[in-house]
């Protein structure tokens, strides 16, 4: 059946990560077209000063405080909806963290706790939201990454996290499809964005972690999220590199692969760690959209030679 979907000035949207980055910029963008937004991050601060800044721009908000890698705080943000706006018209599983180090030397109650938040956050979030979504129709949508397709060196966690929210996602579609069920469920597949994510990733390596170029600007794949909540859609690329990418990745896996080995050294800044743990654990520094991009990128070939093994 063709899902219908509300006008996003007619809408209750939730969206979790939205202390920073991508979940920041999309929903001041909804609250801005007409939406009553949900916010859900860890911290309350920043939550608070987002909520306060929609309100002074004659929007509205509410927020929770939540963990989404707890099931019990995502059915909270689902509360807060409701005893607040009634409903729920598009649910954005947004929140994410990722991990820069060789596999072998990450620890693994870190990668744990990754996929709590990674994929256990998108799991306890669909799963809370479907219900609601159902009883009127609505938007569920996953924020997956171009990772969701290929190998990542040196985030060889996040990639594994992303490639399960792609399973996860595709296998619900399919059930929901079958049950004749008005809802939409896209993955959202960004290639490179520049927010705060290396700042805010668990790191391994002995070099501060920067994402490889060219990167994107987050209010493009905020765009890209709320199409989706309008116009139902599967899977959403956004940025030429994430479809050049895992086209390459399954056309010509040989080729994807020298370009991994390439990218082991264009995910380093020239500045020494200074956080092993991020924010995998505690909500860190929030409340900006951009990152540092590619700021004092380190000596490619250096920081690759930083990360390999002897054989």
């Amino acid at each position: 059946m063709k899902v219908q979907l509300k006008p996003l000035d007619q809408q209750v949207v939730v969206v979790t990560g939205a202390s920073s980055g991508i979940g920041m910029a999309t929903a001041l963008a909804a609250a801005g077209a007409g939406a009553r937004v949900v916010l859900a991050a860890r911290s309350e601060r920043a939550l608070d000063a987002l909520a306060s800044r929609i309100r002074q721009q004659g929007g509205q908000a509410c927020f929770a405080v939540a963990d989404v890698g707890r099931r019990e705080d995502v059915e909270r943000i689902a509360r807060t909806a409701l005893d607040n706006y009634g409903r729920v018209d598009t649910w954005i599983n947004n929140a994410g963290v990722s991990i820069f180090g060789r596999l072998d030397a990450v620890a693994d109650e870190d990668s744990r706790r990754l996929f709590d938040t990674n994929f256990w956050g998108v799991v306890h979030g669909s799963l809370v939201a479907l219900p609601l979504l159902r009883q009127q129709g609505g938007a569920l949508i996953n924020v997956g990454s171009e990772a969701s397709e290929e190998a990542i060196p040196l985030q060889g966690m996040y990639a594994a996290s992303k490639h399960a929210v792609k399973g996860f996602t595709d296998a619900l579609r399919v059930e929901l499809q079958e049950d004749g069920a008005p809802v939409s469920i896209t993955l959202i597949q960004p290639t490179a964005v520049n927010t705060p994510f290396p700042e805010h990733a668990g790191n391994a390596m002995p070099q501060a972690p920067k994402l490889p170029t060219p990167m994107i600007d987050p209010h493009t794949v905020a765009s890209a999220i709320l199409d989706a909540a309008t116009d139902p859609a599967r899977d959403v690329k956004v940025g030429a590199m994430a479809t050049v990418n895992t086209l390459v990745s399954k056309l010509m896996p040989s080729m994807a692969d020298m370009m991994g080995r390439v990218q082991m050294g264009r995910q380093q800044r020239g500045e020494p760690n200074r956080d092993r743990r991020g924010t995998l654990y505690e909500a860190g520094e929030t409340g900006r959209i951009f990152g540092r991009g590619d700021d004092n990128a380190a000596d490619s070939k250096e920081a690759r030679m930083s990360n390999t093994r002897p054989a």
